[in-house]
């Protein structure tokens, strides 16, 4: 989880990405966030985020990416 958070905070410093859980409906991160995170992700973790898995609930929370990276990772 922490490596999960620095890569986020090293998007957007500004946002308590260890307790919000409303990124993404509260406007907190845009699409432009989201593509950041979606390539960070890809190389920090190796998991390549497939179109159908941007969706709200996978990015409203560090916990939600979290558990979409481990489900991916397995899936692999």
């Amino acid at each position: 989880m922490e490596k999960l958070i620095s890569l986020l905070e090293d998007i957007r410093d500004d946002v308590d990405f260890k307790e919000c859980t409303t990124l993404i409906e509260d406007g907190i991160l845009d699409s432009f966030d989201i593509i950041q995170i979606v390539n960070a992700i890809d190389e920090e973790f190796d998991v390549e985020i497939p179109a159908t898995e941007i969706i709200p609930e996978n990015f409203n929370s560090a916990d939600s990416l979290l558990k979409m990276i481990r489900r991916l990772e397995e899936e692999e």
